[in-house]
């Protein structure tokens, strides 16, 4: 049976770091501050910013939260990005995707800051991730990469196999594992001949989106897997991208879906926020 990696036991301990970092910082007159925005009411955008102003609240960042109309222009919003740009109490700036349609997405992004960019997301951070020179790394899979320290999984010479490809995701974690000298495949739902490709990896991180769609039976004998899928099923219940229970058999380390990948992501985003705000002391 694989070990379970229990992503809320090390994101609370890495809290507590990052706590005690602010508390330093304050101290001196520096508090950290995070800008979140979120345009519309989306339950889900919704329920995700309460979590992250309340981990700010814990961990002694200030807190800005906007929340706009759902009506609201692309200007209006670009206008907001670049008070928040100018504002010094505000080291990071998080724009909750999605965004309606009227807004385009990638001009938003672009319009922040690449210095107060905590989300990773600017051209020029992925840029910087891309040529191994990073400012900010995106919070998911630098949550998934402290995972795996955590774990004590070394990746040098690993065939690492990432299942997906998005930019926020799949892209920028392939890029992490290949600094840390893994071999990296990445793969994606039109992949051909996936089952094979993922026997093959001794770390798979599955991050596409289609619930339980990682057979466990594909899992290569004590391959560690790393499921970043939150997927609800007709019966309301929550799993992966990987069919969690037949994986544990073959696995030698998982994450489950609850309590895995989830808590990590909000916490290097606090993370991210008091690293600019300490990038900020330095001359």
């Amino acid at each position: 049976m694989a070990t379970i990696i229990d992503g809320k036991a090390i994101s609370e301990r890495l809290r507590e770091t990052i706590a005690a970092d602010v508390v330093a910082l304050a101290e001196r007159g520096m508090t950290p501050g995070l800008a979140v925005v979120l345009v519309g009411d989306d339950p889900a955008s919704r329920t995700y910013v309460t979590m992250k102003e309340k981990a700010c609240q814990k961990a002694g960042i200030y807190s800005q939260e906007h929340k706009l109309a759902e009506t609201t222009s692309e200007a209006e919003l670009l206008a907001l990005i670049d008070r928040l740009n100018r504002d010094e109490r505000i080291d990071g700036i998080l724009v909750q995707l999605p965004l309606p349609k009227q807004i385009d997405t990638s001009r938003v992004i672009e319009t922040i800051d690449p210095h107060k960019d905590v989300d990773g997301f600017h051209p020029y951070n992925f840029g910087r991730l891309a040529a191994g020179n990073p400012l900010f790394q995106p919070c998911t899979p630098y949550g998934i990469m402290k995972l795996l320290d955590e774990t004590g999984v070394d990746l040098t010479g690993k065939e690492v196999v990432v299942v997906g490809r998005s930019n926020i995701v799949g892209k920028p974690v392939a890029l992490m594992c290949l600094a840390r000298h893994a071999t990296v495949t990445i793969c994606h739902s039109r992949t051909r001949e996936l089952a094979k490709r993922v026997a093959q990896a001794d770390v798979v991180i599955a991050a596409v989106g289609k619930a339980e769609m990682i057979k466990g039976y594909w899992i290569k004998e004590g391959a560690v897997v790393i499921d970043v899928g939150i997927n609800r099923t007709e019966g309301k219940k929550l799993v992966g991208d990987v069919d969690f229970e037949a994986a544990l058999c073959r696995a030698s380390a998982i994450t489950p879906v609850p309590g895995g990948v989830g808590p990590m992501t909000i916490t290097m985003l606090l993370a991210n926020t008091v690293e600019s705000r300490k990038r900020r002391l330095q001359p």
